[in-house]
């Protein structure tokens, strides 16, 4: 096998990989704007705290549970991370959001900025204004497939991410707080109406959103090693990006513009230059919007959630 072929797959790999996690966030961005038609700004800091929550849980195990299996670390350590964000992003609608429900859209979105500077400086002061490294409790194990060596926390991030996002698609089109969510997403009066309390179901989405985010704040600090408190903004950025691409309000959408853009990303680093990276999520944002602001599945999903 060629060596530009081998550079194209292993390429395609990472994008693949960070791509993931790009979903998981942008699933956030994309179910609050399904039912309330906010852009939460603050969600990519949601994400950054999860990654803190994991350094936590990992600090924990290994002062309380020493020599516990790997597997039992990981499993704590994304039900801590996914719990603690779930109250994190409850107290966000609630106490940032819930106020200012009949404002105008331009304040809310003032407001999540605000929340966003509020929660990175929030965590400088905890943990510190240093990168601070992940301990490697994943195995550095690597599977051969032909030519593409794929890691362990590859494998666990493809895993994890699907996983979810098939549950997520499940959950919103079989419960009865996912129908409620569309119900609300559709007509908030009508739903109230027939017994739905929108209060509660703006909060579970808040909740589900910042859980799904810290999953993605686990594992893309597993995968990199280190975390910084400036993570999340990049991170919520690149994630809002994907929904917009995707087509703000769709969950397929949501995953499939988290997918590419990831893929985009990473082609661009491996054959143009990885410092220009973060450029290009950018430079595909300004694209969509000119030639196709309501996304690639923006005009096939009837419902925004």
């Amino acid at each position: 096998m060629s060596a530009a072929l081998n550079l194209f797959l292993n390429q395609l790999l990472n994008g693949l990989t960070i791509g993931m996690v790009y979903a998981l966030i942008a699933l956030g961005y994309t179910m609050v704007y399904g039912v309330i038609g906010l852009i939460n700004f603050a969600h990519g800091e949601v994400f950054m705290v999860g990654a803190y929550l994991a350094l936590t849980a990992i600090w924990l195990a290994a002062s309380f549970f020493p020599g516990i299996p790997f597997g039992l670390t990981l499993l704590f350590l994304i039900l801590f991370s996914m719990a603690g964000a779930s109250i994190l992003g409850a107290l966000i609608e609630k106490i940032a959001y819930r106020p200012l429900r009949r404002s105008p859209k331009l304040t809310a979105l003032i407001t999540s900025i605000g929340v966003s500077f509020f929660l990175q400086n929030a965590v400088m002061l905890i943990y510190g204004s240093k990168e601070q490294s992940i301990p490697d409790i994943v195995p550095m194990t690597r599977l051969k497939i032909g030519a593409i060596s794929v890691s362990l926390i590859q494998i666990l991030i493809f895993s994890v991410s699907i996983g979810l996002m098939f549950f997520l698609t499940w959950f919103v089109k079989n419960t009865k707080t996912g129908k409620a969510m569309r119900a609300v997403s559709e007509n908030p009066e009508a739903a109230q109406l027939v017994g739905i309390s929108p209060n509660r179901i703006i909060a579970a989405t808040f909740i589900l959103g910042s859980a799904l985010a810290a999953v993605g704040g686990s594992l893309f600090a597993l995968n990199y090693g280190s975390i910084n408190f400036h993570d999340g903004y990049l991170a919520g950025l690149k994630a809002f990006t994907a929904a917009v691409f995707g087509g703000i309000g769709s969950i397929p959408g949501a995953m499939v513009g988290g997918i590419l853009l990831g893929v985009f990303e990473g082609l661009g680093a491996g054959y143009i230059s990885s410092e220009w990276k973060d450029v290009f999520a950018f430079l595909l944002l300004g694209a969509v919007l000119l030639f196709k602001p309501s996304g690639i599945m923006g005009n096939n999903v009837s419902e925004k959630v």
